[in-house]
C-alpha cells in the first residue's frame, strides 16, 4: 500500500532531487542495485508523462501537475496493490486535473493497482469510482456502486451532496441548492 497526498509539492522533500525521491522507497526496503533503481525511477518518470531531465530538478522546480505526476510516480515504486489517494487533484487546475485522473485511470488498467479515493469532488468521484462509500461524521451512511448511488440515493445526506454538485443550467444549479438546504434542515444531526 502506498499513498498519494493531496498536496504534492509538500509532499516532496525540498532537499532532494526528483529522482532521489523517486528512487528512495527502493532504497530504504533495499530493492535493487543502484543500476536498477535508476532504471526504475526512469520508467516511472516515463509512465507518468515526465521527462528523464526531471530527474535532475528539485520539488520547488515543478508545477503542482508536475509535482502530483512525481507522487504517483514514487508511490508506484514499489508495485503496491492500494494506492490511497487522498484529495489528489483537488489543489490543481480542472485541465491538470482531468489528466491527472487520467493518467491515474491508466495506470490502473495497465497494472491493476485499487485506489481507495478521497475526495469531496463528486465529479471526481462519478468518473473514478467502482463503488462508493458516503460518510457523515466519521460514519459510513450509505454504500454501493457508483452508478447506483448517483442515479438512485437513498440516504438524504447523499441526496443533499449530490444536489450540490454543479451542473452547466443556472436554473437547475438553483434548484439543486434548494432542494439541497431542505434536505440539510430537516436532518440536522441533534445532540
Amino acid at each position: 500500500m502506498n499513498v498519494i497526498f493531496q498536496d504534492p509539492l509538500a509532499s516532496l522533500n525540498p532537499r532532494m532531487t526528483i529522482g532521489d525521491i523517486i528512487t528512495e522507497p527502493l532504497v530504504v526496503h533495499g530493492v535493487g542495485d543502484p543500476a536498477s533503481r535508476r532504471a526504475r525511477m526512469h520508467d516511472l518518470l516515463d509512465r507518468v508523462g515526465l521527462s528523464p531531465e526531471t530527474a535532475a530538478r528539485k520539488a520547488h522546480e515543478l508545477s503542482g501537475g508536475q509535482g502530483q505526476r512525481v507522487g504517483i510516480a514514487r508511490a508506484l515504486a514499489l508495485e503496491p496493490k492500494l494506492l490511497v489517494c487522498d484529495e489528489p487533484v483537488s489543489s490543481l487546475d480542472v485541465s491538470i486535473q482531468a489528466q491527472i485522473l487520467n493518467l491515474l485511470k491508466d495506470i490502473q488498467l495497465q497494472s491493476g493497482v485499487a485506489y481507495l479515493f478521497i475526495t469531496h469532488d463528486l465529479a471526481v468521484v462519478r468518473w473514478m469510482s467502482h463503488r462508493i462509500e458516503v460518510m457523515r461524521s466519521g460514519r459510513i451512511v450509505e454504500s454501493g456502486p457508483t452508478a447506483r448511488i448517483c442515479a438512485e440515493p437513498r440516504e438524504d445526506y447523499t441526496k443533499a451532496l449530490l444536489a450540490a454538485a454543479p451542473v452547466p443550467d443556472p436554473r437547475a444549479m438553483r434548484q439543486r441548492r434548494a432542494d439541497r438546504e431542505d434536505l440539510l434542515a430537516a436532518h440536522e444531526p441533534t445532540g
